[in-house]
Order: structure tokens, then sequence, then C-alpha cells
């Protein structure tokens, strides 16, 4: 870089050719003085919702002009086809209860200024929402029915009943909370009530848009327009993007292609060197109800000669010949049955005991090859009994014996020898006590394993069960609470307690396209390195290669002196808190049902709080620093919202 110094030439001629003109400019205001006044007049039309309400969406809407923020220039906005001065109109009729009695709805459909719609809701108003009603017995909190607004085909407006839990914003207004509350906050209320009508409205046809909103008395009445209206088909982009958003994206794209600006930045070195990828992914639980069936814990494959159930958790098999005199001996004759039980899922095994056997004469019972009874007295080896063999009489025992230890998962032999003298029988009686609870298997899904790995990819965003705790690549201090979940069918169920069950995620992931080396951004990092507030440091390149160090003299030019802050004063208004909620009204479950509204106003020159009717001053104007009370009132809510919402299923 060769410095300034050349331009030195341009400056003079252009001096020599102002002249005057740059005399004249001497006196002008300054820049700083000119920002101020624009700051300024911009802050007069636009401060507040009624000031952007009565500069620009009214008049937009309504087909009027518009002024610009400096009054110089006026223009009529074309925003809409047809407009209604009788968009719609709302009357409330309190009644000695305190209950809104009667509201009465008149709509104008087809914006030709005159109502063809009447709508009287049939329950009386015992307490307003933001997108509905609450209707309750006249004077009290009881007997509650919950119902949100609602619009047809034909938008003709009307209640739907719901559930408490799908209304927002809640509040009570007959005698069971205070009297002459529906009087006394007239304005509020039909501001509330014809919010949730034309939220309503707005939503079921997005073109249909309010220009100006009036109260007198009972009565509130809207002036509406419906916005790029021109055809008698809805289906324009307002609409057309709602109904499908992934539309937009596709459009976007091919407005870029077009997009002279947009073609020329992306064939920059900027462009071109890296792109960007979002990958999205997710990390599921993946949980299997587990429903036991007592063929897969134990079953009798082979021999034995009966199955049966002896117990709602019980299986009892059966193995020998019981039948009187059903084995004919001879003088002393071995019978061997042998069965085999098939055990699938050994830990569902309570326990596996020998029950009960019998004999006419001698009996050995084996598991696995392994000798656990014999009777009427010992008999250990494998040869014939050690005693006489015919004992006219048969034996009995039932000794409970616990062989669990040997019914591992795989199959098993149980082994039964017999001694019959002359003529005889025998049985043996093996039990199984199962566990019959429905079970939950479950392992963890990573799908985002891969992307997660790799050096070039950063965790973008990330939602856990529906509560945001990574946003555009700053976590948000959020983190959900542990959730308890039902899981199986009515015949099977399951409860489980996770701290999550599902995360989604999109990860930015840098690329090299390859197209196009990276721009050197080195000589950007070397001023910024090495520049003080006075003295201002470069390297540039030659076009030999070469790099050329130089340094010299910077200075800030004058910021001007700004107030410390902007003043502001604190007041409070008294309320009683009528807030409902569907436990009740929350004031009736308070040991005070009196409160505070706080509110903050922009103090004015000459250091005057503008309080509203009935607040009182809390703290006079000033450099107020509320931000510990702040911080305070936003973890209550949001403590107390993660606690209450309920986010077993997606909202």
């Amino acid at each position: 870089m060769r410095g300034a110094d050349h331009l030195l030439p341009f400056f003079a001629v252009g001096a020599l050719l102002l002249g005057p003109c740059a005399l004249a400019q001497v006196g002008a205001p300054s820049p700083q003085d000119r920002a101020r006044a624009a700051a300024a007049a911009s802050r007069a039309r636009s401060s507040d919702s009624d000031a952007l309400q009565s500069n620009y969406v009214t008049p937009g809407l309504a087909g009027q002009s518009i002024t610009t923020v400096d009054n110089k220039t006026r223009f009529t906005p074309s925003l809409n086809c047809q407009k209604t001065a009788t968009l719609l109109e709302l009357m409330v009729q309190p009644g000695s209860s305190g209950d809104l009695t009667q509201v009465r709805i008149s709509h104008d459909r087809d914006f030709d200024g005159a109502f063809d719609s009447h709508t009287v809701l049939p329950v009386p108003v015992s307490g307003v929402c933001a997108n509905g009603v609450i209707a309750c017995m006249p004077g009290r909190w009881e007997g509650c029915r919950s119902y949100s607004w609602s619009v047809d085909a034909s938008r003709t407006i009307g209640l739907t009943q719901t559930d408490m839990t799908q209304l927002s914003g809640c509040y009570c207004l007959n005698n069971s909370c205070g009297t002459n509350l529906a009087w006394g906050n007239m304005a509020g209320l039909l501001k509330d009530l014809g919010g949730g009508v034309i939220g309503a409205l707005t939503s079921a046809d997005p073109r249909i848009g309010v220009a100006q909103a009036q109260v007198e008395g009972p009565v509130i009445r809207y002036t509406g327009a419906q916005t790029t209206a021109c055809s008698a088909n809805p289906t324009i982009d307002q609409t057309r993007y709602r109904a499908s958003p992934t539309a937009l994206a596709s459009d976007a794209q091919s407005v870029a292609a077009s997009s002279s600006i947009f073609q020329a930045v992306k064939a920059s070195p900027a462009g071109t060197g890296k792109a960007e990828q979002i990958s999205a992914c997710t990390v599921m639980r993946d949980i299997s109800i587990n429903q036991p069936d007592t063929d897969a814990i134990i079953k009798r494959s082979t021999g034995g000669y009966a199955t049966a159930q002896s117990g709602p958790a019980q299986l009892a098999f059966l193995i020998g010949s019981p039948t009187d005199d059903s084995l004919k001996g001879g003088a002393c004759s071995i019978f061997d049955f042998r069965m085999t039980l098939d055990v699938g899922e050994a830990d569902r095994l309570r326990a596996v005991r020998l029950a009960s056997y019998f004999a006419d004469d001698w009996v050995q019972i084996r598991v696995d090859g392994t000798l656990v009874a014999s009777g009427p007295t010992a008999w250990t080896g494998m040869g014939p009994p050690p005693g006489k063999c015919e004992k006219r009489r048969s034996f009995h025992a039932a000794p409970e014996l616990d062989i669990s230890a040997a019914m591992t998962t795989g199959p098993h032999e149980i082994w039964m020898r017999v001694a019959v003298g002359n003529e005889g029988e025998a049985q043996a009686r093996i039990v199984a006590d199962l566990d019959l609870g429905c079970r939950a298997s479950e392992r963890i899904v990573d799908l985002c394993a891969g992307i997660a790995g790799q050096q070039q990819c950063r965790l973008r965003d990330e939602t856990v069960d529906d509560v945001v705790t990574f946003r555009n690549g700053a976590g948000t201090g959020l983190a959900p609470l542990p959730q308890t979940r039902t899981l199986g069918t009515p015949a099977c169920q399951v409860q489980i307690t996770r701290d999550f069950f599902r995360r989604d995620r999109r990860y930015a992931c840098a690329i090299d396209t390859a197209d196009m080396s990276p721009p050197d951004l080195t000589r950007g990092a070397y001023i910024i390195d090495r520049s003080t507030e006075t003295l201002l440091a470069d390297r540039a390149r030659s076009a030999e290669g070469s790099y050329q160090e130089s340094s010299r003299p910077f200075a800030m030019p004058d910021r001007g002196a700004v107030a410390a802050c902007e003043p502001i004063c604190k007041t409070r208004k008294p309320r009683v808190n009528s807030d409902a909620a569907p436990q009740g009204v929350v004031g009736s479950l308070q040991t005070d049902p009196q409160g505070w509204d706080v509110f903050y106003h922009s103090c004015a020159a000459d250091s005057l709080c503008p309080a509203g009717d009935g607040e009182e001053l809390v703290s006079a104007c000033g450099c107020l620093d509320d931000f510990p009370e702040a911080v305070a009132m936003m973890q209550t809510v949001r403590l107390a919202g993660a606690d209450l919402v309920c986010t077993a299923s997606r909202r």
C-alpha cells in the first residue's frame, strides 16, 4: 500500500470545483445532529404500537397516503383491493352476576360494507382468554366449561368446546372474583374478546387484515381489509406458503438463480471457496415393551404327558404314568420317563421346584443327569434299587425342592427312573413360578454420532423433547425436566422416567468446494492485531509477492457526548389477581389476592414521569437498573412453565 498521498491531487481539484458550495456547508448541521434529528422523527412516528397503527398500518390498509419519516414524501400504497369499514362489531352486556349475559358479534364476510353474519354466544361468559372464553355458573367459578373461537368454511364465527389447557391468558370477570370487573375494565375486556375473534378469522384466512379498532362503550368495531385479494382465487402467496411452507425454499432458490447480485456473491472467492451444509439428525431413545409369553419363558418341548396352568403365573409339568397299576413289572423292571423343558427367559423364572412325586414301587428324579430325589429310601446308583423291589404299597412325597439354579437358558432334561416289582405307577410334578409383568427394553439410537465427530461440523440447533436447548450456535440455558411416559397397550403398560426421549439436532458443516482458493485474510488479521487507538499498522502484499509493513498515526473522529442512559421511571397500579387456571381462579388460591401491575415509562426532557391513570410512582426518572429483578422474574416464569407444561406429546 502506497498510502493516501496519491489522492491529494484529486481532493485539491474537488475543492476548486466545489468552491463556494463547500464554504456554504460550513454552517450545516453535523452528522451527529442530523442522526439525532432523524432518530427523533422516527421515534415520533413509530415509538409504540399506537403510533405504528395510526401512521402506517391504518392508512396503508385503508388506501390512504403515508408520509415518510422526514415528512418530505407522501405516497399511497396499494395493499388491498377490498376493504370495509365494518369488518366486525362485538357488543357485550354484563349482568348483575358480573358475567357477560350477552355477547353479540356482527361480521361483514364479503367486504361489501354491510353485516351479513350475526352470532350470539349460546353461553354466558364468566372468563375471557386470549383465544376463547369460559362459561361457569352465574356469579360463581363452578361448573366451568372452556370454549375456543372457531371459524367455519363460510367464515361464520362460533365457539368450540375444548380443554382449558388449550386456552391461554385466561382471567375471571364475574362476581366470584370481584365486583364490577366487566364495567370497570370494559376497554381491555373488549380488546381481549375482539382480539381472540380476529385471531381466529386471520388464522382461517390470512388475507384478512385489520386496519383499525375503535371502542365505544360496550362495543368494539374493527375496520378491515382483504389484502392482495384482487382475484377470486384465494391461493395467493400468503395462503400458499401457509399451506405448504416447503414451497418457500424452492421459490427462494428460483429467485436466487435469476438474481445477478446473488450470483455475483456466489461466484466470489468467499462464496465459492467454502460452503455450509445444514445436516439434521436425531438421537432417540428406542423403547420396546415386552409383553410376557409363557411359552417364551419355559415350555415342555418333548416327553412328559401334560402341562397345566396351576395359577395366574404358574405352570405345572407332569411326567410319568399315574394310572393305577399301569406299569407291568414282572420280577423288577426299570421304566425310564424323560421330559425336556426349554427355558427361553431365565430371568422371568421366579422359582422352579420339584413340587411332588409318588411311585409304586421305587423312583429316582434326575435333572440333567444329576440326582435330586429318590424313594421310598435312598436310591443313588444306576442299577436296581437297594432293597426288595416289590413294596406292595405306594409312597408319596412333596419336597417342594428348588431346582431353579439348574434352569438356565436352554434345554434341560427331567429324567424319571421307576422300578416296579409286579405292577405299579409313578408321577412327578415340576412347578414353575413365572414373572408375567410387562417389561421395557431400550437402546439409544444416535444418528448424530457420525456428524458430531467431524471437525468441520458444529452444533447449530438442538431441541430436547420440545425444549430448545441450542439456538443459532449458542446454548439457551434451558433443559427439560425428567419426564415420565406411559408406553405399551392398555393390557400391558409400563411407566418410564428418563431425562430425555428425543433430541433433534441441526449441524452446520463447512464444505470446501475446491473451486477456488479461499480469500487471503491475513492482512486484516495483521491490522487488527497490531493497531491501537492512535496507531494504524498495515502489511500490504506487492505484485511480486513480497510484503511491505507500514504504520501511521490514527485517530477516531469525535463521537460527541451522549447521555449515560435513557431516563425511565417505574410505576405500579393495584390489581386483583383474577387470572384463571384449570385448578380455579389464582387469586382465590392466594393468601392475599391483591397484586400490582408494574409499568416502565420513558421520561421526557423535563424529567417528569408520564404515569397513567391509577398508577403510583415507585422510582422517579433516572438511570434505573432493575436487571436483577428482571432476571428473577424471567427465571420464575421459565421454571414455572417448565414445571407445568406437559411435554408427553408434541404440541
